[in-house]
């Protein structure tokens, strides 16, 4: 018996959403590289639609790894309101602004606000799905790696430290 995508979404979501990023290509991406002083960092993160939600798919390389058992290896990963990944030795990405917050909601409801990247030795692979916003809401928008995780609290950004790796987010042609 066949099922149709609807069908599918319906009966195992989680399917739906394996086979998307599979089978389909995304509708926008970002290249993200890390600034200098913080590794190689390098990764794609991917942005598919799927009904009134997007898919998001990370994978990122070069993140900095832990030095002792309990250090951190959990980045702030949050969508910026600016257009450029530009800035100065002192604030590298200072032109990709704050986190992507159209409506002026309190941290961490901001619509650019994301899941936090866990480290392993230096490569994070991460995917969700999510209805904060649409393709077309981040088209030209910034992706940001920040150096500690995001605390959920701390408003206006969750303290999430430096930001160390950042991407332009662009349609697919």
């Amino acid at each position: 018996m066949s099922h149709s995508i609807v069908n599918k979404a319906y009966e195992n979501p989680g399917l739906l959403y394996l086979e998307t990023a599979l089978y389909h290509m995304p509708a926008a991406y970002a290249e993200l590289t890390g600034n200098p002083g913080n590794g190689e960092i390098t990764g794609i993160v991917r942005f598919y639609p799927v009904g009134n939600e997007v898919l998001v798919n990370a994978e990122i390389y070069g993140l900095p790894t832990r030095d002792e058992n309990c250090d951190s290896d959990i980045f702030g990963f949050h969508i910026h309101q600016g257009e450029t990944c530009t800035g100065n030795a002192q604030a590298p990405y200072a032109d990709a602004g704050m986190h992507y917050n159209p409506y002026e909601c309190p941290h961490p409801a901001h619509m650019g606000d994301m899941p936090p990247l866990f480290g392993n030795d230096g490569f994070a692979w991460m995917m969700y799905v999510t209805d904060r916003f649409t393709i077309a809401d981040i088209i030209n928008r910034t992706v940001i790696i920040h150096s500690k995780p995001d605390d959920f609290t701390t408003q206006p950004s969750g303290n999430s430290g430096d930001k160390i790796a950042c991407g332009t987010i662009q349609p697919v042609r």
